[in-house]
């Protein structure tokens, strides 16, 4: 286990409108505001999305099995901000269900509102910490650099 600790910055409440791309307007808010560490939750409504929901097979790396949606959803979600590469990189996991219908996994590529989604960002401070990638494992996760309080 790794760790840092930090404390709470900047916060943000966004409203991302209907027809926008989710992950692109949260990248595009990252980078305009040079959002570097960040937790964040959301709710409203997807018209389409595509999820990662686990690996094909117990092995690393893993062959990621999709699931999406291609008609309205609702849904729920939690994410960080991290630098990947010195650019901001989302990491999204949402639960999306429409009547009986429940799906969840890791929101990937295109995923257009449906009618609105609010966000709500927690900046984190006095932490270091970055997406490097590892090709054992097959994606890039979170490294730590301490940082004097």
């Amino acid at each position: 286990m790794e760790y840092a600790k930090g404390r709470i910055g900047r916060v943000f409440t966004v409203r991302i409108d209907h027809g926008d791309d989710l992950i692109l307007e949260l990248l595009k808010l990252a980078e305009l505001e040079r959002i570097e560490s960040a937790v964040f939750m959301l709710l409203g409504a997807l018209k389409e999305g595509k999820l990662v929901a686990g690996p094909k097979e117990n092995k690393r790396p893993p062959d990621p099995v999709w699931s999406g949606f291609g008609d309205v959803h609702e849904i729920l979600g939690i994410g960080n901000i991290f630098l990947e590469d010195g650019k901001p990189k989302i990491h999204l996991h949402a639960g999306a269900g429409r009547g009986d219908a429940v799906r969840l996994g890791c929101l990937r590529g295109e995923s257009e509102t449906f009618m609105v989604v609010e966000v709500f960002i927690l900046e984190i401070e006095g932490i270091s910490a970055k997406r490097v990638m590892d090709a054992e494992q097959g994606f890039a996760p979170l490294s730590f650099g301490f940082s004097p309080e």
